[in-house]
């Protein structure tokens, strides 16, 4: 058995920021989840929806691997990422860098994860790979998934080898921090307004607050939309509360980020997009709760309900990013 020593398996909400956290602690970096996910620029919003998808998917944050490498940039970060199609050049890949005593963050479909409980594919998860033996792989998943976690090699071959939306060719990444620690405090700033210009210059109207307020005409016809709303409606209500999103579809991140920030800087924009956020986070919970009852009794008043909260948050959150993008 070979297993990377002084690893922290500190499985928080988020995966990429979870996998982000147990690389940079042994780096000798700690930062909270929020901050993590804050200095990623990592929120965002998509609504998704085609003639090939089942049912619409509400996102609420940067596509999968963007947070790092935004992560990596902004704090000077060597970040070395491995692609292959080859099996037996994606194990080299990653038990070279836990041969050599460091963890190894991997890009992966859930689906064949032994321990994973959920079985739906999603090729955007992102897990820490710290140790393994000839049958297994030691990980480290969010707090949901149960944190230090095992899955057979084989189901791990299988994750890291899917292919479709999302997915990535057995990516495998690990991260180095420069011989002089990086001042992340000195890029909080522009990690807020980068996220916010992205935000407010989404270039579809399906992203952004643009995309907030389509979801707001769309989401009142999801009874309809459904093949079977008392599966569907609920299914998109948990993934937007408790399906790695920390709450109120990555919101209540972004949130405890800004306050997080506002400890550290004196500055009244900043405060005031806290404020914003903090309104946000709790109308989408309560939007996620809509949908939820929509699904489980019929009611399309509860749709409707929950596309006016979705107008209001457009205007909320494009309010609190223009005044974010002053800083």
């Amino acid at each position: 058995m070979t297993i990377v020593k002084d690893i922290e398996t500190r499985g928080t909400h988020h995966c990429e920021t979870t996998a982000l956290g147990v690389l940079l602690r042994h780096e000798g970096l700690d930062l909270t989840e929020p901050m993590l996910f804050g200095l990623g620029s990592g929120l965002s919003f998509v609504y998704w929806d085609s003639r090939s998808m089942a049912f619409p998917f509400l996102g609420g944050r940067v596509k999968p691997f963007e947070l790092t490498r935004n992560l990596a940039a902004r704090l000077g970060l060597t970040l070395t990422v491995e692609e292959t199609t080859s099996p037996r050049k994606a194990w080299e890949n990653v038990a070279a860098p836990v041969d050599a005593g460091r963890p190894v963050g991997l890009q992966l479909d859930c689906y064949h994860l032994d321990y994973f409980r959920s079985k739906v594919h999603f090729g955007g998860h992102v897990v820490a790979m710290y140790g393994y033996d000839e049958h297994d792989a030691h990980l480290v998943d969010t707090e949901q998934q149960g944190g230090a976690v095992r899955t057979s090699r084989a189901g791990l071959a299988r994750a890291r080898a899917e292919r479709g939306p999302m997915t990535a060719r057995n990516r495998s990444f690990t991260i180095t921090l420069p011989a002089r620690p990086p001042s992340w405090r000195d890029r909080i700033i522009p990690a807020i307004k980068d996220c916010a210009d992205a935000f407010l210059a989404a270039p579809i109207a399906n992203l952004g607050h643009r995309g907030i307020e389509k979801a707001g005409e769309q989401v009142p016809g999801w009874l309809l939309r459904a093949d079977e709303p008392r599966r569907d409606l609920p299914r998109a209500a948990f993934l937007m509360e408790r399906g790695g999103t920390g709450g109120a579809l990555f919101r209540a991140l972004y949130r405890d980020f800004l306050d997080e920030c506002a400890r550290l800087i004196d500055d009244d924009d900043l405060r005031a997009g806290h404020r914003l956020y903090a309104e946000a986070a709790v109308l989408w919970t309560d939007v996620s709760t809509l949908i939820e009852k929509a699904g489980e009794n019929g009611d399309a008043g509860c749709l409707k309900r929950a596309g006016l909260i979705l107008h209001d948050l457009s205007r909320i959150e494009k309010d609190a990013m223009r005044v974010l993008r002053r800083l």
